[in-house]
């Protein structure tokens, strides 16, 4: 034995013995660090859990400055835990996407190979069937040779076989794999809205508590006053700018209920929480219409954050029949994770945040409704009305489970209970809107 064939061998046997032990601490690391989030995930949702029974107390308590403070202050504090417990989501479900996406490459890989491995057999078994025929002619090994060949033969379709059963067993889990990476997609698409929609309702209870404790000094009797001074809080509350994204121009909360009311009416939608919905959905924050606007860059234009298949026809429909240029009409931006990395698509239009070919759907029941043809999406009072219809077809029947039921397929199509922070949030919103829109009528 040479040198060279000794080192061979041995480079063969250390690959052999490394290899096995690299892959298991590789998958002792992974569920390690599996249950290190798993066992994270579950102590900050018991913290939550505290909060909200200690939340639900001082609500039910006398409505002092202190109380008020001590409320915001566990709202924030919760939002917090909310906002970590959704980040452990998203980690936790990056690296499952990332396994995933090798398993992904390695098949498709794999397919590839075997394409190529069943062009050689092919070739082979080809090869093979010309000489069996000329044996059969004038073969000068006699039978013997003609047996031999045969067998050759033979073997040579039983591996043609194995390739294909390969190939076929190859291609069926890469199709289960790719429809596990369609829903990992989505999924962090969901939740990197619901963080998204965590940390402006986080920043909207800061800046509560900012407001009250400048409005009343700290002292408990300014509080009281405010609190007793309905007329005030009225003028406070139709003053407040109920801005909504993409439509160029702001309505004043009175404004926005009046139109809430005017379409209850005739949908049957209860407008607090019509509104409650419209507000969530227009303060997703910076990914809320800023595609497609005139100055922004190729890689914003519709053409590129549309799901082609299904929003681009749709797109163009929709702005012809408007009079609209589709090249700088704004639409919502895909949403992105840390690292720049796209999940899902954008397009969504105006207020209700509807997809083009959702809205293609529903344009028709607005116009009936509205009486104006054609629907707009960008119009407030056209979005209000699309999505009135969407959540009392979804199930929003003026019950809370009715409601949050509602609202969550208004997020996620369906119900999920990962998301529930979202009609969580759409129901305490329907109650401080329900609170606002009673001191407006004092």
């Amino acid at each position: 034995m040479t040198n060279k064939t000794k080192s061979i061998i041995i480079i063969f046997a250390l690959l052999v013995l490394v290899m096995p032990i690299n892959g298991a601490v590789l998958a002792l690391d992974n569920t390690q660090t599996q249950r290190q989030l798993e066992q994270e995930l579950q102590d900050i949702e018991k913290q939550i859990t505290e909060l909200e029974q200690q939340l639900k107390q001082t609500q039910g308590e006398k409505k002092t400055l202190t109380n008020k403070i001590n409320q915001l202050k566990n709202q924030q504090a919760g939002l917090r835990l909310q906002i970590k417990a959704t980040s452990i989501k998203i980690k936790d479900l990056d690296t499952k996407i990332s396994v995933t996406e090798t398993s992904i490459d390695q098949s498709l890989k794999k397919i590839e190979r075997l394409k190529n491995q069943l062009s050689s057999q092919l070739s082979l078994v080809n090869q093979k069937d010309h000489e069996l025929l000329f044996l059969t002619f004038f073969a000068k090994g006699g039978l013997s040779e003609y047996f031999t060949e045969l067998e050759n033969y033979s073997n040579l379709l039983e591996n043609l076989n194995l390739i294909l059963t390969e190939t076929k067993t190859t291609k069926i889990e890469l199709e289960k794999q790719q429809t596990i990476y369609g829903v990992q997609q989505t999924d962090a698409k969901n939740l990197l809205s619901l963080k998204t929609i965590q940390e402006q309702a986080l920043r909207g209870k800061l800046s509560e508590q900012t407001t009250l404790l400048q409005e009343t000094k700290g002292k408990e009797s300014n509080y009281q006053s405010t609190l007793n001074d309905t007329k005030q809080r009225a003028a406070q509350i139709r003053n407040r700018i109920y801005e909504l994204f993409n439509v160029g121009k702001q309505i004043t909360f009175g404004d926005a209920v009046v139109m809430a009311e005017w379409i209850a009416k005739l949908t049957g939608i209860k407008p607090a929480f019509l509104l409650a919905v419209l507000t969530q959905e227009s303060n997703l924050g910076k990914n809320v219409g800023t595609c497609n606007r005139l100055g922004d860059p190729p890689t914003k234009s519709w053409k590129v954050v549309m799901k082609p298949d299904r929003d681009q026809k749709p797109f163009l429909t929709i702005t012809k029949e408007l009079g609209l240029d589709p090249d700088i009409t704004p639409v919502s931006c895909p949403l992105r994770d840390k690292n720049g990395k796209q999940f899902g698509w954008g397009g969504a239009m105006g207020p209700a945040q509807f997809i083009p070919s959702t809205w293609m759907g529903y344009k028709n029941k607005v116009s009936s409704i509205t009486g104006k043809t054609p629907a707009n999406p960008w119009d407030i009072r056209d979005a209000f009305t699309a999505s009135a219809i969407k959540l009392t077809g979804d199930g929003a029947n003026g019950t809370d489970k009715g409601h949050w039921n509602a609202a969550m397929k208004y997020f996620a199509g369906s119900i999920n209970l990962k998301y529930r922070f979202y009609a969580d949030n759409v129901l305490e919103l329907t109650k401080q809107y329900e609170e606002d829109m009673a001191d407006l009528k004092k």
